[in-house]
């Protein structure tokens, strides 16, 4: 593998700005790790290193002090966000041949701090399931295992950073799809808070559960891309201040341990799969071996289901609503339900689940004012099988829709807390096993201190790997439905 794939972007930047490597050379090395590994995985389905090279020929020629927080570090962009002249499909075939003239807000920003553009990662259609395939570019492959899915929806961007060809990479996050491909990819996901990331012009501006987020190989480099995504934009309302010049980066490179952290197996939710419990149970051993008091508990969030997929619906109407009365039969079923359950919607539901998110956010609330952090698995089950578009049972639990299974994560969407994916070991099979750690509200430079100490303590995080074929057969305890 080449030397500058096998850096960390901290590491790669370091070297942009001591000028022992240009960005031309880094997207040289880029491109030729893409065609060597991409074929097999497909997370980067469209490039655009033409673009990139106009962009590191720029800044190539500027002083490294002048280069943004970035320096010249490629970052591809996920497929539901909007690059300036890039292709940009949302993984539905009414886009695939889109080209806009504009990017959205979060691009512009990671290109003005120094970020270089040079691929879209693959996406479900707008971004509704936790499996990574579409119409236009197919199905995205776990570099762990090319048999076993990626998660969803920033599956390309997860399947990028494990397979060396990103460094750093965009991704959002509604129903966990940052933090469920960072658990099946052994990456690190950041969903943070509300707005802390600009996410316009599309969509609603007051909207709080669709986020925009950061994803990386270690809580180090994820708290640079933080830094570089984060601050206030003036057409978007709710947005914040920014934490000041590598706030994030700091915190991210400073462990400082938990003193109390709850850990919950299943958030009173959600069947787990053995295999999964058992290891995030012993990474929070692992805090507890440090000194760190740690007691199971959760707080109360009941009600989380019905509420979270009102609300979801709400959204997805209200964005596509146009869509489902022009191209209904261009969508995919998942895409038509979401819409379909939010047009359906009436004012007794929307309140009712309005009344539920504001009760759970209250409880979360309460409870992170006992601990400094709560951990629970970011995803129920291993990584299941890449043919498949959802996970149909978990220990004997049936779930009564194709979203069910992400209980885990989306019901702390709903409490608006930032959540982290950190590696925390292999099932026996060799499948990535990812812990979810939810900090309290703002909180993501201490998430970010907390996630680096016990990082350190687990020594899970790796560099990129080979693409690996994965064996002929395996064996599920978890059921999972094909297209």
């Amino acid at each position: 593998m080449n030397e500058i794939i096998g850096l960390t972007a901290r590491a790669l930047l370091s070297r942009l700005r001591a000028g022992e490597i240009s960005p031309p050379e880094v997207l040289d090395a880029l491109e030729a790790r893409v065609d060597a590994v991409d074929g097999g995985v497909n997370a980067l389905p469209t490039r655009c290193f033409e673009r990139a090279r106009a962009a590191a020929a720029a800044l190539a020629g500027r002083p490294a002090e002048a280069r943004g927080a970035l320096g010249g570090l490629p970052v591809p962009i996920k497929d539901l966000s909007m690059v300036a002249g890039v292709r940009s499909t949302f993984g539905s075939p009414i886009y695939a041949a889109h080209v806009p003239d504009a990017s959205d807000h979060v691009v512009t920003r990671i290109e003005s701090a120094g970020g270089i553009v040079y691929a879209k990662s693959n996406t479900p259609e707008f971004g509704a399931g936790g499996s990574t395939f579409n119409p236009v570019f197919g199905r995205t492959a776990n570099p762990w295992d090319l048999t076993r899915s990626v998660g969803g929806s920033s599956g390309g961007a997860a399947a990028a950073l494990a397979s060396g060809t990103a460094w750093l990479a965009h991704g959002s996050d509604l129903a966990g799809s940052l933090r469920t491909p960072a658990s099946f990819c052994s990456v690190v996901g950041l969903r943070p808070s509300p707005a802390l990331v600009p996410a316009g012009p599309g969509g609603d501006p007051f909207g709080t559960l669709a986020v925009e987020g950061p994803m990386a190989r270690n809580v180090g480099d994820l708290g640079l891309l933080l830094d570089a995504m984060a601050g206030p934009h003036p057409a978007e309302p709710l947005s914040q201040a920014e934490a000041g010049p590598g706030a994030y980066r700091r915190a991210a490179e400073t462990p400082v341990l938990p003193q109390r952290v709850a850990f919950s197996p299943d958030l009173g939710l959600t069947p787990v799969d053995p295999r999964v419990a058992d290891i995030c149970a012993a990474a929070a051993r692992q805090l507890e071996a440090l000194g760190v008091t740690v007691e199971e508990a959760h707080p109360d969030l009941g009600g989380a289901h019905e509420a979270f997929q009102t609300l979801r619906g709400i959204g997805f109407a209200a964005a596509h609503a146009e869509h489902h009365a022009r191209h209904r039969d261009l969508l995919k079923p998942d895409v038509v339900w979401n819409i379909e359950r939010g047009l359906a919607a009436d004012g007794a539901a929307v309140a009712a689940a309005t009344a539920a998110r504001a009760r759970i956010a209250a409880e979360m609330h309460g409870f992170l004012a006992r601990y400094d952090l709560l951990l629970c698995p970011a995803t129920i089950v291993p990584p299941f099988p890449v043919e498949a578009r959802t996970v149909e049972t978990c220990n004997g639990t049936a779930f009564a829709s194709y979203i069910d299974w992400l209980a885990v994560v989306y019901a702390v969407t709903l409490t608006a807390c930032p959540a982290l994916s950190l590696p925390c070991g292999f099932t026996p099979e060799g499948w990535p096993v990812g812990l979810q750690m939810v900090g309290r509200f703002r909180g993501e430079a201490a998430l970010l201190s907390h996630a680096a100490a016990l990082e350190a303590a687990l020594g899970v995080a790796t560099g990129p790997i080979d693409p690996r074929p994965g064996p002929a057969t395996t064996q599920d305890s978890d059921a999972a439905r094909r297209d």
